[in-house]
């Protein structure tokens, strides 16, 4: 399933609009859900964004961003289990199918990459939410999102070369196969790296403090600037010194022959 957030300018977010999570609608083409991301910003006057996606959440952002990259609309991303070229599913060829099959067949394409056997209370619950939203999509979102997910797509990294980015991985098992976590890291030489030792498909759920502690790193790089999106005191220095002396030696690690 697939997650993508947006963070603007906190100041003037939390006096101006109220948080919500937003659904997109059904699409079935990339660019056509480009200009509406587009579009939703323009409605909620934000020029530029902080973007956070999981998944296939984590491809729109970075195609959103390389859709925008002549008049930029991304500060930067946060990607979490994600992914840049579509082909990895091995399912290019059906993307174009999706649309006439029925809801439980599509339902039963995504649950085969849920984890199998057992896991920690938390990644149970995570799975039992997930497969709840699952059985809430009617057939026509089930079927865009697939198509979006498999449709033969790949990131340019040429055009979104000055965003600053964050990769956050699983070493666990997850539905991302260890070929497509290299290609995201050669994709982005110079991303921070964030590495949590479990958390599956879904670490944003069953792992939420260690996400959101290195989402928080991610955005104090930005305090004092136009884009900044988390005040100081939402956070203990502490905490942040902690968790970014984890990410560094992951880093380091990742860099080590």
């Amino acid at each position: 399933m697939d997650e993508i957030r947006v963070s603007p300018d906190y100041n003037w977010f939390r006096s101006t609009v109220p948080l919500k999570r937003l659904q997109y609608p059904v699409y079935w083409d990339l660019m056509e859900f480009c200009d509406g991301f587009r579009k939703l910003l323009d409605h909620l006057q934000l020029d530029k964004v902080h973007l956070f996606g999981a998944s296939l959440g984590g491809f729109l952002a970075q195609k959103f961003a390389e859709f925008t990259h002549k008049s930029p609309r991304v500060h930067s991303l946060i990607l979490c289990n994600s992914f840049s070229d579509t082909s990895i599913f091995n399912q290019t060829w059906t993307a174009n199918s999706f649309w006439m099959m029925p809801a439980f067949l599509l339902k039963k394409i995504v649950l085969g990459n849920f984890s199998k056997g057992p896991v920690d209370p938390k990644m149970a619950d995570a799975i039992d939410f997930m497969v709840d939203r699952l059985e809430s999509l009617n057939q026509s979102e089930l079927a865009s999102r697939l198509t979006l997910n498999c449709q033969n797509s790949y990131v340019e990294p040429h055009k979104i070369k000055d965003v600053a980015v964050t990769i956050i991985d699983v070493f666990d098992r997850s539905a991302l196969s260890l070929e497509a976590k290299e290609e995201m890291y050669k994709l982005y030489p110079n991303a921070r790296r964030a590495h949590l030792k479990t958390g599956g498909n879904f670490p944003y759920l069953c792992r939420s403090a260690e996400v959101n502690l290195y989402i928080q790193i991610h955005l104090r790089q930005f305090h004092g600037t136009r884009y900044a999106a988390i005040t100081p005191d939402m956070v203990r220095a502490e905490e942040l010194e902690v968790q970014e002396s984890d990410l560094s030696l992951g880093q380091d690690s990742e860099h080590t022959p």
